[in-house]
């Protein structure tokens, strides 16, 4: 999306810009030796999605800028002092506060009537998520839920996940997608579809792939506000002087497809919430 974006502010690969990727492809150990050789090629910007990819550009240079792109937590996982001075090599963009595990719960509960029980997919490495958690757990306790999360690092983590969930029969599911969890997405929608679970998400996606819900981030105004900072930095702006910037569209994805499967029917407070719905 960000490299699209771009596009829409006049750069053009081949002309005034070009691209050099790296992708670890799901694996966390791969990252640090493919940030090295990114600084090894002097590139003028690093730009960085998701923090383990940041934390490895991070430590692999201070002097190269780097861009960052849906951070979680960045203050609170150290990698900038501040969303107003971030201070060193780094600025960019972040993707959801630690309260946005509240509002997803929030949205469920006026959804699902009588919701006690959520269950959560998590990886509870990724940096930051801890944070997130903490204050997920506030909210549920808040609005009296009883949240249990499960590790999803790997896909048998994960199916053993499913096995206990089959098990214990809650009430909706919240998933949280890093890792293994957003490679193996679609078998994480079939299994709430096969065992008639409410779940919500995070992005499009798993919407389109027939999931009840996701509320997040507009992920392509988040983008646009990435792309801009690229622009700013490739003129000549010093990243420690930039603000980072959060999410200021959020948007909420219902189906009305899938709740018609589960037995559900939207309040009209959520339809009238929704930014998208599909049919």
């Amino acid at each position: 999306m960000v490299p699209a974006a771009l596009r829409e502010l006049g750069y053009e690969e081949g002309r005034n810009i070009e691209f050099d990727y790296r992708y670890a492809q799901g694996k966390e150990e791969r990252l640090a030796g493919l940030a090295s050789d990114l600084v090894a090629a002097k590139p003028d910007l690093i730009l960085a999605l998701l923090n383990p990819e940041i934390l490895a550009a991070k430590r692999a240079t201070s002097t190269i800028p780097i861009v960052m792109a849906y951070a979680l937590t960045p203050v609170e996982s150290g990698l900038i002092a501040s969303l107003a001075r971030p201070g060193g090599n780094i600025t960019g963009t972040t993707i959801e506060d630690p309260e946005m595990g509240g509002k997803k719960l929030e949205i469920l509960r006026d959804t699902v009537p009588h919701l006690a029980r959520v269950t959560g997919l998590w990886e509870p490495e990724f940096p930051g998520m801890d944070i997130y958690y903490r204050a997920t757990e506030r909210a549920a306790k808040a609005m009296d839920i009883r949240l249990t999360m499960l590790p999803a690092r790997t896909i048998d983590e994960m199916e053993h996940a499913f096995t206990l969930i089959t098990r214990e029969r809650p009430d909706a599911l919240l998933v949280v997608p890093t890792g293994a969890i957003a490679m193996y997405r679609k078998r994480v929608v079939e299994f709430a579809a096969s065992q008639r679970l409410p779940a919500m998400y995070t992005g499009d996606s798993p919407v389109a792939d027939a999931s009840l819900m996701s509320y997040s981030p507009d992920f392509r105004a988040l983008a646009q506000q990435t792309a801009i900072i690229i622009d700013h930095v490739l003129k000549g702006a010093k990243p420690a002087d930039i603000p980072v910037e959060q999410p200021t569209l959020f948007k909420l994805l219902i189906n009305l497809k899938t709740a018609k499967a589960l037995g559900l029917t939207f309040p009209q407070s959520i339809l009238l919430r929704a930014t998208v719905v599909i049919e």
